[in-house]
């Protein structure tokens, strides 16, 4: 699994901040798993697959929306960071009694936009496109 990485040191810019530890964000992993989450079809989808793969994006898209993606300086990021915090609200999950087609949207939805997001961290470090 590759880490992307903006040669900064530790405690810079370019990573998820975790105590007093910057992690580098994972592109390749988070770009695999909304590729696999994207692929996955309604009609052959079950609603377990569907409740099992939704926290990873979300976390995905939560550790995204840590970055500085420079939403202050553009007016296009900021309505995708925005989204983006609508999106994590603990209110605005699917729940148990979400229809399956609104945990699919859901879960779909949170995927693209971590994807968006994903690639304007890449421009902005400086890394590969996911």
């Amino acid at each position: 699994m590759a880490l992307a990485s903006t040669g900064k040191a530790l405690g810079t810019a370019g990573g998820a901040a975790v105590g007093n530890l910057n992690l580098p964000i994972d592109v390749e992993g988070i770009s695999s798993r909304t590729e696999s989450v994207l692929a996955m079809r309604m009609d052959t989808t079950t609603r377990a697959a569907m409740d099992g793969a939704t926290p990873a994006i979300v976390g995905h898209l939560n550790l995204l929306l840590c970055e500085e993606l420079g939403a202050n300086e553009d007016q296009d990021v900021e309505v995708l960071v925005r989204k983006g915090y609508s999106l994590i609200d603990y209110t605005r999950r699917p729940s148990e009694s979400t229809p399956t087609f609104g945990a699919y949207i859901y879960m779909r939805d949170a995927a693209l936009l971590t994807r968006r997001l994903l690639w304007i961290y890449t421009q902005r470090n400086g890394l590969g496109a996911p």
